[in-house]
């Protein structure tokens, strides 16, 4: 590393990516840009039918309005940036862009792992005291539950980041990673201290906030299950439960990728295998919830059948009137 000096002075971080991969990668360029297409297409489609359609103006579907949202910001964060780097080998990103980055991804992250627990805590309340769940999940209250989730999120990793950013580093620092990562820019500074507190604070934090919210969707989904076994008739039970399919899934896929982020920075594997874990991270969850929810929900998948029977419908009349 060249000698450190004050951050006052750092001009830009190099993204290394993948470091067998070096170059433009045509290939990679594809791939991601394909799935960037289908995470921005499958969700605009929930949000759209979740506006138009006034069957899915329900809390449960006010949260998934808010995660699909979500997925969006969560992707364009990273992904871009990505692009960039596959097609032109564009690899340098300013001081000032790369904390950008790096806070709005670790707040976004929070997000997801709230929003879930809110989505939780809705699913508990509709099976567990479904007579009083119209009147305490008003508008106002999914509202407050929302704007909870997304403050607190974005105020959880503005210490961190901001500790992050009064490091020393280089005047063109290497981060190996394909975007600006907390513990990856964190490395990437000069090795005193302060370096290895940031580290572990910044791994402790990630832990907490998956931790914590996980046993929260736990706690919720075990009074759930108590309360579905206590149905008599095995049509209701099933009923009750398929409500939750969805958002389990969800809960799943987001868990378990993040578990294998997290493992792949305390294993003894090679950096490209940690950088495509966080990638995959990133692009997994939103790739998956509008597959999940228009696959598995059923009134999600008939409001998407609708919508487009509408389009349909009017053109198919006029190839009848010109046939």
């Amino acid at each position: 590393m060249e000698s450190c000096i004050s951050n006052a002075s750092t001009k830009v971080f190099f993204l290394v990516g993948f470091s067998a991969l070096q170059g433009p990668q045509p290939l990679l360029f594809i791939v991601f840009l394909l799935f960037y297409l289908l995470i921005l297409a499958g969700n605009a489609v929930i949000i759209t039918v979740v506006v138009v359609d006034h069957t899915l103006h329900k809390p449960m579907y006010f949260f998934l309005l808010n995660l699909s949202v979500l997925d969006v910001l969560f992707t364009t964060t990273t992904i871009p940036k990505m692009l960039l780097m596959f097609l032109a080998n564009a690899k340098t990103i300013s001081f000032q862009a790369c904390f950008l980055q790096m806070y709005s991804f670790h707040s976004l992250t929070v997000t997801e792992a709230l929003l879930l627990v809110v989505m939780a805590y809705d699913r508990y309340e509709a099976i567990c005291n479904p007579l009083y769940y119209p009147a305490k999940m008003t508008t106002r209250m999914n509202i407050q539950l929302a704007a909870s989730a997304w403050i607190t999120a974005l105020l959880i990793p503005v210490p961190v980041v901001t500790q992050t950013s009064h490091l020393a580093y280089g005047h063109t620092t290497r981060v190996h990673h394909c975007f600006c990562d907390h513990l990856a820019v964190v490395q990437a500074a000069c090795l005193d201290s302060s370096a290895d507190f940031q580290t572990f604070l910044g791994f402790s934090i990630a832990m907490t906030v998956s931790v914590v919210p996980l046993l929260l969707v736990t706690v919720s989904y075990v009074h759930i299950i108590l309360s579905v076994l206590r149905i008599n008739s095995k049509a209701g039970r099933v009923k009750a439960f398929s409500t939750c399919t969805s958002h389990l899934l969800v809960v799943g896929t987001y868990y378990s990728s993040i578990t294998v982020a997290y493992v792949s920075y305390r294993a003894d594997i090679p950096a490209d295998v940690h950088i495509m874990s966080n990638v995959v991270f990133s692009i997994l969850t939103p790739l998956l919830n509008p597959i999940i929810y228009t696959l598995r929900n059923k009134e999600v998948k008939s409001a998407v059948k609708k919508s487009i029977f509408q389009k349909i419908s009017p053109l198919s009349k006029k190839f009848c009137l010109f046939g």
